[in-house]
């Protein structure tokens, strides 16, 4: 495999878990969107506004292209954790035009640099990096958050699913059958 063609898988591993994080929207009123569904108050319309806010750091400010758009919950006078929730100011539409124009800037930015492009990480003590470094950490950010939010749909409505209900879950057919029967083992080792 040449660094052309890592580049390459990388960027589709990269789009393809964004369309997954992204579709755990799909369906879901305002409401269901902004629920914290566990103690620390993860949430799907927030895991989507933090993983736009790290995509514009990392693939505009580690590179030297700055991402233009404002980032609320980025700077000196955010709250702690301002990127993991949508406030009452931010509609669902503005949390999804900032994600759409974050990666597309991303994507100028993985389409212009060569794999071995150098970069600086000054969140991370000023860490040299390059494009593949920054590609490879931000799929492991991305599918991680799509994990999250994977549990979060499913205590939500039971959406169980890759990028839709269903595509890459076999059918159980009785959930609450099959999760006594997994309970009942765990059980037998308390």
């Amino acid at each position: 495999m040449t660094d052309l063609d890592a580049k390459a898988n990388l960027h589709l591993y990269l789009r393809e878990a964004r369309e997954a994080l992204l579709g755990k929207l799909d369906g879901l009123s305002e409401y269901d969107v902004r629920r914290p569904l566990v103690p620390t108050g993860t949430n799907l319309l927030g895991l989507v506004k933090h993983v736009s806010t790290v995509a514009a750091g990392y693939f505009g400010e580690v590179f030297d292209r700055p991402f233009r758009d404002s980032l609320p919950a980025v700077g000196q006078n955010a709250e702690p954790n301002a990127d993991m929730w949508a406030t009452a100011d931010e509609s669902r539409d503005d949390i999804i035009g900032r994600w759409h124009r974050a990666w597309a800037h991303a994507d100028a930015t993985i389409e212009a640099l060569p794999v071995d492009a150098p970069g600086v990480v000054r969140w991370w003590g000023g860490a040299p990096v390059t494009l593949h470094r920054i590609l490879t950490h931000m799929l492991a950010e991305l599918n991680r958050h799509a994990g999250h939010a994977d549990i979060v749909r499913e205590l939500i409505d039971g959406g169980v699913g890759w990028r839709h209900a269903g595509d890459n879950i076999d059918a159980v057919g009785d959930w609450a059958a099959h999760r006594e029967r997994l309970e009942s083992a765990a059980r037998e080792f308390s």
